[in-house]
Formats: C-alpha cells, sequence, structure tokens
C-alpha cells in the first residue's frame, strides 16, 4: 500500500520534504503494525530514504514517534476549540446545549475522515490504537490532548449545572471509547449489522453520536439518576 499524499492545504513539517515523507512512512506503519512492531529500518524502506536520514531528522525511534503524533495532534485541537467557541458565540447569554458541545467535539475529526480520508485514516487509526493502550494510553493521550478534553468538560458543566465531577468524567470516559471505536473504522458494524450499517459511514455517525452521547451525559448528570 503506498503511502497517501498530504493534504496541499497543509504545510510541509519544518519545510523538509524528506522528513515529511519519513512522518508520513511512520505513522502508516506504526498504525497498522504498532511501535513495538515496525523497526526504524522499515519505515526508512518505505519512505524510500537512507537509515541515516532517521537520526538526522528525528533522534531515536521514539522521537519519531512522538513527532508523528505530535504534527497533526495539534492541528485537531485547533480545530475542535475553534467549533467550541463558535457554538458559545452562539449562545452569549446561556450555555450551549449538550448535544452542540459533543458535535464540537467529535465532528471536526469525523468531517476529516469523511473528506479526506486518505490523508488521515492512519493517524486516527493510529490515536485509536494509543488510547486503548495499557502501556501508551494514559501518558500520550494526556500529553497531546488533556488540555482539550478539560476546555470540553468545563462547557459541558455549564451546560449541566446539576452534574458531578465524578459523573462528567465517567461520561467522558464513554464517550471516548465510542469514538476511538469510530474513528478506528474496524469493520465490525459492517459484519455485526450484516451490511446494514457500515464504520466508515461519516455520515451516518455524525448524525447520530451527538443525539445518543447526549443523551447519556443528560441522564448520569442529571439529580434524578442520583
Amino acid at each position: 500500500m503506498n503511502t497517501p499524499n498530504r493534504s496541499t492545504a497543509e504545510p510541509l513539517a519544518n519545510g523538509h520534504p524528506t522528513r515529511e515523507r519519513i512522518l508520513d512512512a511512520a505513522e502508516e506503519l506504526f498504525a497498522i503494525k504498532t511501535y513495538e512492531g515496525v523497526s526504524v529500518r522499515q519505515i526508512m524502506s518505505k519512505a524510500e530514504a537512507d537509515v541515516s536520514l532517521a537520526y538526522y531528522h528525528f533522534k531515536s525511534k521514539r522521537d519519531l514517534f512522538d513527532q508523528v503524533m505530535l504534527r497533526r495532534a495539534a492541528h485537531l485541537n485547533e480545530i475542535r476549540l475553534d467549533a467550541l467557541r463558535a457554538v458559545e458565540q452562539r449562545h452569549p447569554d446561556d450555555a450551549p446545549t449538550v448535544e452542540e458541545i459533543i458535535d464540537a467535539f467529535t465532528h471536526p475529526l469525523l468531517e476529516l475522515l469523511r473528506n479526506q480520508h486518505d490523508e488521515w485514516q492512519y493517524y486516527f487509526r493510529l490515536v485509536a490504537n494509543i488510547n486503548s493502550s495499557a502501556e501508551w494510553g494514559g501518558e500520550l493521550m494526556t500529553r497531546y490532548f488533556d488540555p482539550l478534553v478539560s476546555r470540553f468538560i468545563e462547557a459541558l458543566r455549564k451546560a449541566l449545572p446539576d452534574s458531578t465531577d465524578e459523573d462528567l468524567y465517567w461520561s467522558y470516559h464513554i464517550l471516548s471509547g465510542a469514538l476511538t471505536l469510530t474513528i478506528a473504522e474496524t469493520g465490525r458494524l459492517d459484519n455485526l449489522s450484516g451490511g446494514i450499517c457500515h464504520s466508515d459511514d461519516m455520515d451516518g455517525i455524525i448524525e447520530r453520536m451527538p443525539r445518543f452521547v447526549a443523551a447519556g451525559f443528560r441522564e448520569l448528570c442529571s439529580k434524578k439518576s442520583r
């Protein structure tokens, strides 16, 4: 499988095409084979670059892995925060609905998978792998995404004033699991439904996820549930 071409709308990392090719190759192989399952030599072979260039551009295999995660995380955090700010600006005198907040959190990711699938599929598969990993999940998801998640938790706290922190964080945990499974595009949904539903149907999940998740947040975070 060829490494997908990067979007022309996204600048080259550090302006160096060889470095970018290495990152693309590493992203795909880390997503498919995991960090432990791929060597630097395999990555450089896919990038069609000499092995020595890996250590010219990156300090180590772990540094390469970190740079793969970092280069897209900043963009994801930015577009999701922009979506949340836009929702909040539409409600200057009160809190947005839970559905609007959940949509701001999930829609930007799912839209990328829908509209730029070849560009983003391996990164999202990698994130899904990391988020469900006992070894990597706590450390790496905390490093790259916790400030953004905390911002959304605060918005949800305002939208659900009767909630406890415990219920909010459990609700987010369940949302994170659902979103992780969705961006992994495992095909499980296709098999289970006998082809009625498809795990790569981003329109289907965009339309359903905010309503479903918001109902769960409201049920768990309301006074009557306690």
